[in-house]
């Protein structure tokens, strides 16, 4: 009877196991872990990346709604790095052996801190190492990439960060795809209609801090003249200086626009009853700033 409540026991532990249900391939193990944050919260969505004794990435992906993940990775030595915004990355190096499980139990990030902001006053976008970029489908299968080569703005930061303003005007004639024919339908009335609607123009109403680095700035577009509320998701990158001693903020935005808002609503269907324009398009901004004067 001892030994059948013995083997009853073992059969309860291998089933408990974590690799009771992995079915490892012949020289694998398996590599695990949980992320936390710092009050033990589990951390999703955190990028997790393993990569050999030389450099080489073996496998990547994202953490679990628990904060967890697994993989299956040959026998060996690795290096795992774990990165979530807002939080300082985690790096830590691995033994994985044969039929084994390799688990570094919980991961604690720590809480980043801020990149430090711009002084508080008057400053401008500088053109020459900014961009505006927009991505647009063609066809149902290729995108279409494209830019403003002509634009300007006004930041002025205020004391509390939230209560800064911009304006930005785009110069519509200054569309470039690379493709003249393309380039000249754009600005003719089946689009941005140039010769009516010389500028875009972007005015911020708000801007609220999402954590971390990432930054919300609502506000008033006008194009084509019509005027809709749009929210550009921001990436602050931080400060820097130029080659003149200069201070430089700098930034990435993006958010995505949809064609019919703005009245842009030409349109031609393929046979396939495929548009050869999609509805929505897709902006980008590489953006630096420079105290103004």
């Amino acid at each position: 009877m001892i030994s059948r409540w013995l083997g009853n026991r073992t059969n309860r532990i291998q089933r408990a196991s974590p690799l009771a249900a992995v079915r490892t391939p012949e020289n694998a193990g398996v590599l695990s872990c949980r992320v936390l944050d710092p009050v033990n919260e589990p951390v999703p969505n955190a990028e997790f990346a393993v990569s050999d004794a030389m450099g080489r990435k073996v496998v990547s992906g994202g953490t679990d709604p628990f904060g967890a993940f697994m993989t299956t990775v040959p026998a060996g030595e690795y290096r795992l790095a774990v990165s979530a915004e807002g939080y300082t990355p985690y790096r830590v190096t691995a033994t994985v052996g044969e039929n084994t499980l390799a688990s570094l139990g919980d991961v604690t990030l720590q809480v980043a801190r801020p990149p430090e902001l711009p002084e508080p006053g008057d400053w401008e976008i500088e053109q020459t190492h900014s961009s505006i970029g927009f991505t647009a489908r063609h066809i149902g299968l290729a995108r279409i990439h494209g830019r403003f080569n002509s634009f300007a703005g006004a930041v002025r930061i205020a004391d509390r960060m939230e209560q800064s303003a911009m304006h930005v005007v785009i110069d519509a004639a200054s569309i470039d795809t690379n493709v003249k024919m393309r380039d000249d339908h754009l600005r003719s009335a089946d689009f941005l209609d140039v010769g009516r609607y010389p500028t875009l123009e972007f005015y911020s109403d708000r801007f609220a801090h999402k954590g971390g680095n990432r930054w919300a700035v609502t506000g008033a577009l006008s194009l084509h003249g019509v005027t809709r509320t749009v929210t550009l998701d921001a990436e602050y990158l931080g400060l820097g200086t130029g080659m003149g001693g200069e201070a430089r903020a700098a930034c990435r935005a993006r958010t995505e626009l949809h064609r019919d808002d703005f009245t842009v609503s030409w349109q031609t269907m393929l046979a396939r009853g495929i548009a050869v324009v999609g509805p929505s398009i897709r902006i980008e901004l590489d953006v630096q700033i420079v105290p103004k004067g």
